[in-house]
């Protein structure tokens, strides 16, 4: 697990989230403009935090965590964010 994964999955610990799935994108971008080195990250997070709040809210909940870390430590990030409800009814997540 990369240092930038581990990094970011302690920062979202306050969500509580029941599962978080982190990958590291960042060799499939290396080199492409406006790259300043930063990592690409994909992640999946499921979280009873999210529950009642629209995809908008849920997102700003995570960048609100990891927001002193871009653009330089994560250049990008990708997320889905489920409560476990929603995370039971996806069959890519079972």
């Amino acid at each position: 697990m990369s240092a930038l994964i581990e990094l970011f999955e302690s920062r979202i610990a306050s969500l509580s989230p029941t599962r978080a799935s982190v990958e590291d994108e960042s060799a499939r971008h290396a080199g492409h403009a406006g790259n300043n080195g930063g990592g690409h990250l994909r992640a999946t997070i499921v979280s009873p935090a999210f529950g009642g709040k629209n995809t908008m809210t849920r997102h700003r909940m995570v960048y609100a965590l990891v927001n002193d870390l871009m653009p330089h430590r994560i250049h990008a990030l990708s997320l889905t964010t489920l409560t476990p409800d929603e995370a039971q009814q996806r069959a890519d997540l079972a």
